[in-house]
């Protein structure tokens, strides 16, 4: 499958800001306010807001409106979305493909965003996993370097980056409402070494996959390829979502991909490193623990039964973690097993 990688924006053009699914910015301006700034000052970029960017409760319609919008204009030479959601599904049957195909230009997302991003792998347009303006760029004293790396590749500059351990993550940061999330991270814990399987050897391939309960809802509306050999040779990428799912039902969704005949098609898969806690459920260190090792065991156990022989890397940090690094999705990523190292190419 031929997939278009998105022409790279130059200091001083307009990048839109998008809500597709939940109007986080309407919930939280100041958060979001800092994070525009943040935005034009790393990356030299204009945002540029769009009616249903704060409009909470906005028709899909009106988020698709957006969307068109700006994929039609050629002055917006990128796409970012404030955060993910739970009905971007709603929002994709009433996308244009015409108007990405024939401009091709970065989109930035994850969780819910998976919806878009398999839209757009499905049109031949690669995109990038991760980047949330509302959690990853307004709250905290400032951008954590490993996404700021990220981020300008993948806007501005391209070129092969290293994939690595920033050695702290957090689950989530303050309530937007305590003035204190403009200024502070959440609270933060050492990570623990990422657990590798398969064989001693490098796989390079086109990435797909995203959050995982996201990528159950595009199986279940019929939304992808019926046949997974499009996959083949590829790099799954794979995470959970503050939902907190437990590991049997994460094994259950892995499962179902592998009696499809997903995971036999690829030729590497990378788990994120899974948040264990989230605002209202605020496990100690041990149930955190304990969390992340029952969903890295189901992995291992699930991926080796279905495909043995993919190179397997789990604890990544991308997706629904911070520090955060972008991922390119449709674009290619390098797993080396036998140097037990990641690379991600953002050309």
């Amino acid at each position: 499958m031929q997939i278009a990688a998105p022409t790279k924006a130059r200091p001083g053009d307009k990048v839109a800001v998008v809500s597709p699914s939940f109007a986080a910015p309407g919930v939280a301006p100041a958060v979001h306010e800092q994070a525009m700034r943040r935005l034009a000052d790393v990356t030299g970029l204009v945002p540029v807001e769009y009616p249903t960017t704060r409009r909470v409760g906005a028709s899909a319609r009106g988020r698709a409106a957006d969307l068109n919008a700006a994929f039609a204009d050629p002055e917006i030479r990128a796409v970012l979305a404030t955060i993910g959601g739970e009905d971007q599904i709603t929002v994709v049957p009433h996308l244009d493909a015409n108007a990405v195909r024939a401009d091709p230009k970065p989109y930035l997302g994850y969780s819910d965003n998976t919806n878009i991003l398999s839209w757009l792998w499905s049109n031949g347009v690669a995109g990038f996993y991760g980047g949330s303006t509302q959690v990853q760029l307004g709250p905290g004293p400032g951008l954590d370097a490993c996404h700021r790396d990220a981020l300008l590749a993948a806007l501005l500059t391209g070129g092969r980056l290293e994939v690595t351990d920033p050695g702290e993550s957090e689950d989530v940061g303050r309530e937007w409402a305590d003035p204190a999330a403009l200024t502070e991270y959440g609270e933060r814990e050492p990570t623990q070494p990422w657990a590798w399987s398969g064989p001693d050897r490098s796989v390079t391939g086109r990435t797909w996959g995203g959050c995982i309960e996201v990528v159950q809802w595009i199986l279940t509306a019929g939304r992808f390829a019926t046949d997974p050999a499009v996959l083949a040779g590829g790099v799954l990428l794979l995470e959970t979502s503050e939902d907190l799912i437990p590991a049997q039902e994460f094994g259950w969704i892995l499962r179902s991909l592998g009696e499809r005949g997903m995971l036999e098609a690829v030729d590497a898969v990378l788990v994120a490193r899974p948040p264990a806690s989230d605002l209202e459920r605020r496990r100690d260190a041990v149930e955190r623990a304990a969390h992340r090792d029952a969903q890295r065991d189901t992995a291992l156990a699930v991926l080796g039964r279905y495909n043995p022989d993919a190179v397997v890397c789990i604890g990544v940090p991308f997706g629904h973690t911070r520090p955060q690094w972008i991922l390119p999705y449709g674009g290619q990523v390098t797993v080396d097993g036998a140097l037990q190292r990641v690379w991600a190419d953002y050309d």
